[in-house]
């Protein structure tokens, strides 16, 4: 999952706002580009490591409040300070000491995507009234807007579906529909803005369209705009359903960051949610 999750943003990273020139001659998955505002080739954003932040506090014995969300985003930053966030949040995050400093001086009025990105592990939660709190909460620190919330749920749900119903990738908007409301698109075509709802959309059309992870990441990438939000989370949910082909280029698994908490720490993570959460056991043995 969050092996996945990675590769997707890191990937995903190199194209993030980026002319539609630099997509057409490099969106061969050959290999990870660096972005031109200095993300260097191979190295995840804050989507990953925001979601690292979640899956801790879901491996923690600490409740899912927003203070104890707040806390482990802070932490995960100040140990492994890293670019990819956006400029207000990075300023805010280099100031605070703790979780309650954050919540003290943000003003959590985005209605951007940021809560939806690292809302996949929120899945392993199997108790759906618990799961909708804890979406709630981690996304209300950063994202305190009905859009902010709504991508949350709609994020953790379709993760939640895949894992304990087993759901096909085709019943997921009805699913999603009923759990929330919200009625996914499956013809996003446009270039994605930092929107919460227009990266679900995005997200649930890439992964309607393909059956490979490969393809799936080609596509999110062509859209232009946020693509490393949309690939982060596509390849998210595309790990936790056998529908997916797991046919990740070697280039791409063996080029992922490899420090403190590059790839080994991922697996390590991924290994330690998979103890707690046995569900994910079955999708964690097609992790390449």
């Amino acid at each position: 999952m969050l092996l996945e999750i990675a590769i997707g943003d890191a990937y995903g990273a190199g194209f993030e706002f980026c002319g539609h020139e630099k997509i057409m001659l490099s969106n061969t998955l050959e290999k990870y580009v660096p972005h031109e505002l200095g993300i260097q080739a191979g190295c995840y954003t804050d989507d990953t490591q925001m979601s690292i932040a979640v899956a801790e506090v879901l491996l923690s014995d600490s409740d899912c409040s927003a203070n104890v969300f707040a806390d482990a985003y802070v932490r995960c930053y100040k140990r492994d300070q890293r670019l990819g966030y956006a400029k207000g949040l990075q300023g805010l995050l280099n100031l605070c000491g703790n979780g309650a400093d954050l919540r003290q001086r943000i003003s959590p009025e985005s209605r951007r995507n940021g809560a939806a990105m690292r809302s996949v592990p929120l899945g392993l939660i199997g108790d759906k009234k618990l799961l909708a709190l804890a979406a709630r909460e981690q996304a209300i620190v950063t994202h305190n807007t009905a859009e902010g919330i709504l991508s949350s749920h709609v994020v953790a749900f379709m993760s939640h579906a895949l894992l304990y119903d087993k759901a096909k990738l085709a019943e997921l908007p009805e699913l999603v529909l009923k759990m929330t409301g919200f009625a996914l698109r499956n013809d996003w075509f446009a270039e994605v803005e930092c929107d919460a709802l227009q990266t679900l959309h995005a997200v649930n059309t890439a992964l309607q369209a393909n059956r490979g992870m490969s393809k799936l990441l080609l596509d999110c990438v062509n859209f232009g705009g946020d693509v490393d939000s949309v690939a982060a989370i596509a390849m998210g949910l595309a790990s936790l359903t056998p529908e997916y082909v797991v046919d990740i280029p070697a280039s791409l698994m063996s080029g992922l960051e490899s420090g403190k908490f590059g790839s080994r720490y991922l697996r390590q993570l991924d290994v330690a949610l998979a103890e707690r959460y046995p569900v994910l056991n079955v999708h964690l043995e097609r992790q390449p």
